[in-house]
Parts: C-alpha cells; structure tokens; sequence
C-alpha cells in the first residue's frame, strides 16, 4: 500500500494506493484522483517548465514549458536538451522551440513572448 497526495486539484486528498490489488484507490473525492493514483504509480510524467538562453531580448532567459506531460524518468535528459537551445529574439508565445522533445510526443513551447530590442 502507497500513500500520496493528490495534485490534480486543490482539495489535496489523501490518496492509499493498493499496488497488490489493481492498483486500486482509495481516499479521493473525485475520480479524477483515482486516476492519478495509479497513473502516478505506473507511469508517473511531468510537465518541464524550465527557462533557456535567447539573445536580443529584453532578457536573457525564457520561460518555457512541455505543451504536454512526459514521463518522469525522462525529465534530466530533457532538461539537459533545453539547456543546449541558443534562441535569438524575437519569440511568440506558445512558439516551438523544441518539437517532439525526445520522441516523446510533447513539444517544448514558449511561455511567454519576447520582442526584439535594438
């Protein structure tokens, strides 16, 4: 038996997690919470929400995130993929910076935008 806490809303139910028996899940509210349960046990992902490097900006890092979770084990090698992209100004909001992030599916997009200064 697992004990968690539930992150899918703000309620933060105390979740057991029954890995013996089908992964069946007790102490939520909501089915929403039972699925969390045992995805986070049977395959737990993330989304990355990280910055990079971009020049001519009005700052020298972006924030950027995964347009979609992607499995947890992958998150170092992901972010070691971010912290090698060189973007120039200007950039739009939910721009593709890196598609397909690892052959998982997910892109990495911009969070915000950022014109060019001069």
């Amino acid at each position: 038996m697992k004990e968690l806490v539930c992150i899918v809303c703000p309620r933060g139910c105390r979740l057991r997690v029954d890995d013996e028996n089908g992964y069946r899940v007790t102490g939520n509210s909501c089915p929403r919470g039972a699925e969390y349960g045992a995805n986070e046990l049977q395959h737990p992902t993330r989304v990355l929400t990280t910055t990079v490097c971009i020049a001519g900006g009005i700052h020298r890092r972006l924030p950027v995130r995964t347009n979609r979770p992607i499995p947890k084990e992958l998150l170092g090698a992901a972010m070691e993929q971010a912290a090698a992209v060189r973007l120039q100004a200007p950039v739009a909001a939910g721009q593709v910076i890196v598609a397909n992030l690892l052959g998982t599916g997910a892109d990495l997009i911009a969070s915000r935008s950022m014109d060019r200064v001069e």
